[in-house]
């Protein structure tokens, strides 16, 4: 998770993939069965005029709403095939809310840390797996509208009979600078500090490469975000699956400039309109996300 300002799982899920979502409420996925583009198609979502009306005045003159993200952490915001496309759930929810303002939506791509900071003069919202953080919430309004944790994942029908709350000795896949790579290193020491065997965690360079070993039986489990799990089930065909639950689940939210109450407010109301209409659990299941989505956008929740 995007807990701390560093990005997450970089790579996309470079996979066996698994057939398109299909149709859903408005629109349908628009990704191949060879591909990890599981896009959400969103034209079918209509302007909705009483909530286009409260975009700001400046918004509405230059009619394109520029949305920050770090195009890097699949399955919510990373690149295409071609290496330039944005893609994603988070994505998808940006252009969806576009549709219901009236407005274009352009996904301008920088480094996580620099998102933040560049709120109200480079972006006027940013969408890019916020974690709901006190800090961040003192600074900026967030708008919440998935809640995302970690999960395990292992072969199907668990094979290997691996118990997630029993993590001494066993054998773990997670992906080099993450979340669940510092949960496990610290869970490892303490299993050692009670005089049992340490977690056995194999660190890889990309979730790919995690996904793969899994698959092939080296690892007992993967630990990762509960969306990349969701994901990584859905490429795969359901030749993994994830158990124990979500761990950890907090919310996440769309960076909206504290001082911008017209924006706030429109946002919120577009945000809402989507998870009303089911188009926002539509663009999450075409991603293979489940339990995910949010119903209410709450304006700053408590974390």
């Amino acid at each position: 998770m995007r807990r701390l300002l560093v990005a997450g799982l970089a790579a996309a899920l470079a996979l066996t993939a698994c057939s398109s979502g299909g149709d859903a409420t408005t629109g349908s996925s628009s990704g191949s069965d060879s591909s990890t583009d599981r896009t959400y198609d969103v034209s079918g979502v209509e302007k909705v005029d009483d909530i286009a009306a409260l975009l700001p005045q400046d918004i509405k003159d230059k009619g394109t709403l520029v949305i920050g993200a770090s195009i890097d952490y699949a399955p919510a915001e990373f690149r295409a095939d071609d290496l330039q496309t944005a893609i994603g759930y988070d994505v998808d929810l940006g252009k969806a809310l576009g549709r219901v303002l009236g407005v274009e939506t352009e996904v301008s791509a920088a480094d996580f840390a620099s998102l933040l900071p560049g709120m109200g003069t480079k972006y006027d919202i940013g969408i890019s797996s916020f974690t709901v953080t006190p800090e961040r919430v003192a600074s900026y309004n967030m708008i919440s509208y998935i809640t995302v944790g970690s999960s395990f994942a292992v072969q199907k029908d668990n094979p290997q009979d691996f118990d997630p709350d029993a993590l001494c000795g066993q054998t773990i896949g997670v992906q080099t600078g993450t979340w669940q790579a510092d949960e496990l290193d610290a869970a490892s020491t303490e299993c050692t500090q009670a005089g049992q065997d340490a977690i056995d965690v194999l660190s890889y360079s990309s979730q790919s490469d995690v996904t793969t070993n899994l698959i092939g039986g080296k690892i007992a489990a993967f630990y990762a975000d509960s969306t990349v799990s969701s994901y990584a089930v859905a490429l795969t065909e359901g030749q993994i699956e994830v158990v124990g639950g979500v761990r950890d689940a907090a919310p996440q939210g769309i960076v909206v400039p504290q001082d911008d109450q017209e924006l706030t407010e429109a946002v919120q109301q577009a945000v809402q309109q989507l998870m009303d209409d089911g188009t926002w659990a539509a663009i999450l299941d075409s991603w293979g996300v489940e339990d995910a989505a949010l119903t209410t956008a709450e304006l700053n929740p408590a974390s």
